[in-house]
């Protein structure tokens, strides 16, 4: 065999061997979806169809006929060059129909029964050779990468191939084996292997190695050892897939990736609705923590009672009143010689019925004129008795909290206002606003509501 057949055969061979050299994109990069088809989706999702062309050395040595044993002893290497069709059926198996032209000759025929030469070498044209066979990806599922670079397969089919062979006498004289260089035609399986390489999107590097298995031995025009001939076709070539390159190839789609994939998405998506939950219930206790904190300061601000003398602060009129002194109801001193006040309950009616028969504006602080004549006779007590009064205003919860204290406030001060017109003593009267702190009924029904739209009178 002449010394640049070998050497390309070493580099077939090497290319085939270090294959797992190649880069390959690892699992770990999820972020790219290029490739993902959703797993268990229809073939419709692939790009399923491609064409391949090719070239390469045609030869009658192959690795199961070695020199020594073929017609001809010193094979020579002639240019070969064909196309393909491939629709891939799944992931690991595709039909291939193959068409390839070119040329296989040899020096050196084998000598005959008495010790002669009987032909120096040969040609044989090969007019066509048309197969269809089944391509087997042996390496697109991938569990440790997102996207093998490389995917080794091998073929076997069956066809037709059409040759005219030639011997080539030792006088130089070529000799047709079938007269008026007419065609040969016979059945022949083609075995092969292979890989391929991703170039880019849809566009592969095909490397293959096929012997072919002519169903004869007049291939080589010259029947000796009553053995089918053989030869070889080593190749390398471009595939192109067809469709939307939006789609991925499916033979070198790996879909261990996509299932991973599918894996990782529906883990976020859990994670996120979790987390989801998660604050919402947090934004809902620090609600809670902040209401609560409220009614505790609203709580402790009707409790606190700063100088002990048993009169909360809020109530509290003389605050800092020092330890021991006796006081009033309003927290101040006790006169030592302060007749005791007693409230009858004439008083106190006198007080219900003033509370019973006030009434305001609507959303107002003005007093209507109905309320005069009781309003008159608690003016009355006051200054004759020299009795004290606290006024409380309240509203319901209608209206924003600053406006339902100004208007509660401005209520009690309205009527403080007017007992002082009538003759009361203005420094016995208080007059406070509390808004809608103090419900004495629900808010939730029209009745509640106008029962805790009031002003509180106590007497003493």
């Amino acid at each position: 065999m002449k010394p640049n057949f070998k050497k390309v055969t070493i580099l077939l061979t090497g290319l085939m061997v270090g294959g797992k050299l190649f880069a390959q994109t690892p699992m770990a990069d999820t972020s790219s979806t290029k490739d993902y088809v959703k797993p268990f989706s229809k073939g419709s999702s692939f790009r399923t169809w491609s064409i391949g062309v090719n070239a390469g050395i045609l030869t009658p040595y192959s690795l199961f006929n070695p020199s020594g044993k073929q017609d001809f002893t010193s094979p020579t290497e002639e240019l070969g060059y064909g196309v393909y069709v491939k629709k891939q059926i799944l992931s690991s198996l595709g039909i291939q129909a193959d068409f390839f032209r070119g040329k296989v000759s040899s020096n050196a025929g084998q000598r005959n029964s008495v010790g002669t030469i009987d032909n120096n070498a040969f040609t044989t044209k090969i007019s066509y050779a048309a197969s269809l066979s089944a391509n087997i990806t042996l390496a697109n599922i991938n569990w440790r990468h997102q996207k093998g670079a490389i995917q080794p397969y091998v073929t076997v089919g069956g066809g037709f191939i059409g040759y005219k062979p030639y011997s080539i006498t030792n006088g130089g004289a070529p000799v047709a084996y079938k007269p008026n260089d007419g065609t040969v035609s016979e059945f022949y399986i083609p075995v092969g292997a292979g890989l391929k390489v991703n170039l880019g999107s849809g566009v592969n590097l095909d490397l293959g190695y096929t012997v072919n298995f002519v169903n004869n031995d007049k291939f080589d025009g010259y029947q000796f050892q009553y053995t089918d001939d053989k030869f070889s076709y080593i190749h390398a070539g471009l595939e192109f897939a067809l469709g939307p390159k939006s789609k991925p190839q499916l033979a070198s789609h790996n879909p261990v990736a996509s299932m991973r994939t599918e894996y990782l998405w529906e883990n976020m998506n859990t994670k996120n609705q979790l987390q989801a939950q998660i604050d919402a219930q947090k934004a809902a206790n620090d609600k809670l923590k902040t209401d609560l904190d409220a009614t505790n300061a609203n709580l402790a601000k009707f409790t606190a009672d700063s100088d002990g003398d048993g009169v909360p602060d809020f109530y509290d009129k003389c605050p800092n009143t020092p330890a021991g002194t006796k006081v009033d109801g309003s927290g101040c001193p006790l006169a030592e010689n302060k007749p005791v006040v007693i409230v009858t309950e004439a008083d106190k009616k006198i007080v219900r019925d003033a509370i019973n028969n006030l009434e305001f504006d609507f959303g107002k602080a003005t007093i209507r004129a109905k309320s005069y004549p009781s309003l008159n006779r608690v003016a009355g007590l006051l200054t004759e008795k020299n009795f004290s009064l606290k006024l409380a205003g309240h509203t319901d919860n209608v209206g924003s909290n600053d406006a339902n204290m100004r208007l509660s406030k401005d209520r009690a001060e309205s009527i403080k206002s007017y007992l002082v017109s009538q003759g009361a003593n203005a420094s016995r009267i208080e007059a406070t606003g509390y808004g809608e702190t103090q419900p004495i009924a629900s808010n939730k029904t029209a009745k509640g509501r106008q029962a805790n739209r009031r002003v509180e009178f106590t007497l003493f």
